[in-house]
């Protein structure tokens, strides 16, 4: 997290566009079907792992991540930041209630906040140039977009040099956990890899598809990378 951050700082400094993405076993599987999404994944600046099950492949896989940055815990870090530093964030997403609902609480949290401007994630195709400049012209710092997977990445992937923020990540289903509309898991479920199945219980009609169907492949794409690592056999002096 404190890397993250550390990074966070320098593309605000720079003043140049950049991307981040957050990644979990869903997407993982998202990015495997989609070419046009893998590809936006692997040029962003900086992606973390958001699930676990992508913290404990990467041990399996003999390239250990030092451990899980999730979205939710990132944009709450980025919020204190923000009215420590400086930065004027821009809130893009979710329902209007909720979005307005989320500047109401983090200006009273941090009077220091300079929040340029928000604005809810519905809208239509031909209204999406509008949405564009309006970002373009708050000038924010960061750019926060809480819109479904791969909608966020997409839309940040083409509209990121036009709307020159230095910092925007997609953050989902965030503004809802911050307004308290969503629940989040107890830290222990966090710890053990099971936030999932507290989400899939919050949500069963939506979300059993996505976590008993579509990304189970998650874990044959992990199979099939454990049995093409090369093996290295160990040298003794």
């Amino acid at each position: 997290m404190q890397e993250t951050l550390g990074r966070i700082g320098e593309f605000i400094a720079s003043g140049r566009p950049h991307q981040h993405v957050v990644i979990n076993a869903d997407k993982v599987v998202k990015a495997h079907r989609d070419p046009a999404l893998k590809q936006i994944i692997n040029e962003c600046a900086l992606i973390n792992a958001d699930g676990m099950p992508v913290v404990w492949a990467s041990k399996l896989l003999g390239r250990p991540l030092k451990e899980r940055v999730t979205g939710v815990d990132l944009f709450e870090n980025l919020m204190r930041h923000s009215a420590e530093q400086g930065w004027r964030v821009f809130l893009l997403g979710a329902r209007e209630e909720v979005v307005s609902a989320v500047a109401d609480k983090f200006q009273a949290q941090y009077p220091a906040l300079q929040l340029a401007g928000y604005r809810n994630g519905y809208w239509k195709p031909e209204e999406e140039a509008e949405v564009v400049r309006q970002v373009a012209e708050a000038r924010p710092d960061i750019l926060f977009v809480a819109i479904t997977s791969p909608k966020k990445e997409h839309f940040l992937g083409r509209y990121q040099e036009q709307m020159k923020v230095p910092f925007a990540m997609g953050v989902g289903g965030t503004f809802d956990v911050m307004v308290g509309k969503t629940r989040r898991a107890p830290v222990w479920m966090q710890k053990t890899g099971f936030e999932w199945f507290y989400r899939f219980l919050q949500e069963p009609r939506r979300m059993f598809k996505r976590y008993f169907i579509d990304d189970m492949y998650f874990f044959v794409m992990l199979a099939k990378a454990m049995v093409k690592r090369p093996f290295v056999r160990e040298q003794r002096a």
